[in-house]
């Protein structure tokens, strides 16, 4: 699976590169620090899933979710938001998006790697604040 990586603090996207990288079949292709570049990269570089976080300077996680994942558009590419923020708004807007999945950044280290491996099968993952839970395509 290759992945971009969305996030404005460079940190961030260090931790997630290092934890992603040791999945098996993972591959990070890009990294953005806010969401046109995250389109660019996911475009350009041919990648399965985007990890975007919701606020980033210029267009938003949200935003650019929409561009990338929305179910009108030719060419999807799954996206996992996270935020720090514990917001449900951010969960029904993301999962409106188009998201696969909803992480809370506290939560990346436990559940990131199986919201990789739900999206990469073709499930959805949200975490905290909702109860995780698996959701089929069907569902």
């Amino acid at each position: 699976m290759r992945l971009v990586i969305a996030d404005d603090q460079p940190q961030a996207r260090s931790a997630i590169r290092a934890l992603v990288e040791r999945e098996p079949g993972v591959e990070v292709v890009g990294e953005a620090e806010e969401g046109r570049q995250a389109l660019a990269h996911a475009r350009t570089r041919a990648a399965d899933l985007v990890i975007m976080d919701v606020r980033m300077p210029g267009m938003d996680g949200l935003e650019a979710t929409r561009r990338l994942a929305w179910p009108a558009v030719e060419e999807p590419v799954a996206v996992v938001v996270v935020t720090t923020y514990d917001l449900d708004r951010y969960v029904f807007e993301a999962l409106q998006a188009g998201a696969s999945g909803f992480l809370l950044k506290q939560s990346i280290p436990e559940e990131l790697p199986s919201a990789i491996r739900a999206v990469g099968s073709g499930h959805a993952l949200v975490g905290a604040p909702v109860t995780r839970r698996l959701i089929s395509e069907y569902t």
